[in-house]
């Protein structure tokens, strides 16, 4: 085990390192660049500049040498510990992400949204497996079909219209009160009420693809022979079901838990900007939007190891659930 997790950690160096290169590039590449964005900015106010100005802002912001020298230079400060700062904040780069109002509020209505996903996928792809073509076969297609089709920025502004502009339940948006400072415990049930229509849209968008893939997948294994010869033995329904079938249905689970832990804090960009949330989706849009190479840089590689380690998770929780995998 112990060797496999060190192999497989030297690979994940060589492809975050991969990853690192084409990102870097592909940033360098696109058609527009934060000095671009700010020689736009002026001249949309009036103000004058030459062309010796425009060379001393590339070079201010790391951009005047080519795209091999600004990558050794980044990597080199990256090895140094010091990830740069933001070209539109002009703080540091983790120190503007890793903040409650970014990343937490990105991570805490990705997990709430994740435990109640499974909580509903599951058993409701588990009760239309087993009664296939029943009318609860229908309702979970129905709302399959519903997750998968609808766009979140249509589901978002549709349940804040009903629930929030008409009926006042809700808030509209952000994840506090203006109006009232609120502290300790009454501050915490403020941002939870600010909370639930972002997960609840998270939610609904999300257990579709989860419930088709765990009814296809107990449809495949019900029908298995060592099914049909529990259920010869006699033994209750409820087991030949969750304990028989259900366990060898959790390998797919387990495979999408790689892309999970990534999107934990990935941030929802379209569902942030529907409620007004400051999360990290909405600032990596921004970073994306302006040429923010700092933040572009940390943000994206930040979800490239969590992917790799998501994949290395996901391959030790694999004999876990099934004893023959051996990881060698």
């Amino acid at each position: 085990m112990l060797k496999y997790i060190l192999k497989r950690l030297g690979l994940a160096v060589i492809i975050i390192f991969g990853v690192s290169v084409i990102l870097y590039v592909l940033v360098r590449c696109m058609p527009t660049n934060y000095v671009d964005y700010l020689i736009a900015s002026l001249n949309q106010g009036g103000a004058t500049h030459n062309e010796e100005f425009t060379q001393e802002l590339y070079k201010a912001y790391g951009l005047d040498g080519n795209i091999f020298q600004g990558y050794f230079e980044w990597l080199g400060n990256v090895f140094r510990g010091n990830f740069g700062k933001s070209f539109i904040t002009q703080h540091p780069v983790v120190e503007d992400i890793f903040t409650p109002d970014r990343i937490g509020t990105s991570f805490i209505i990705a997990i709430v949204s994740t435990i109640f996903e499974f909580l509903i996928a599951i058993p409701l792809g588990i009760t239309a497996a087993t009664h296939q073509y029943s009318i609860r076969d229908y309702v979970v297609t129905v709302l399959v079909l519903l997750g998968i089709s609808l766009p979140s920025f249509f589901f978002g502004q549709m349940l804040k219209d009903i629930f929030a502009n008409k009926l006042g339940w809700f808030p509209v948006q952000g994840m506090e009160t203006a109006s009232v400072s609120y502290t300790g415990f009454s501050r915490f049930m403020d941002r939870l009420w600010h909370m639930i229509l972002p997960v609840v849209t998270v939610t609904i968008l999300s257990i579709g693809g989860r419930m088709r893939m765990t009814r296809t997948e107990m449809l495949e294994v019900i029908n298995s022979d060592y099914i049909r010869t529990a259920r010869a033995k006699g033994l209750k329904e409820s087991t030949v079901i969750y304990k028989h079938a259900f366990r060898n249905t959790l390998i797919p689970l387990v495979t999408s838990l790689a892309g999970l832990i990534p999107s934990l804090f990935g941030g929802a960009m379209i569902t942030e900007q529907v409620f007004g949330l400051t999360g990290i989706g909405q600032y990596a849009l921004q970073a994306m939007q302006q040429g923010d190479i700092p933040v572009i840089m940390f943000y994206n590689m930040f979800l490239a190891i969590l992917s790799v380690l998501g994949v290395l998770v996901a391959d030790l929780l694999y004999a876990v659930v099934d004893p023959r995998v051996k990881l060698v």
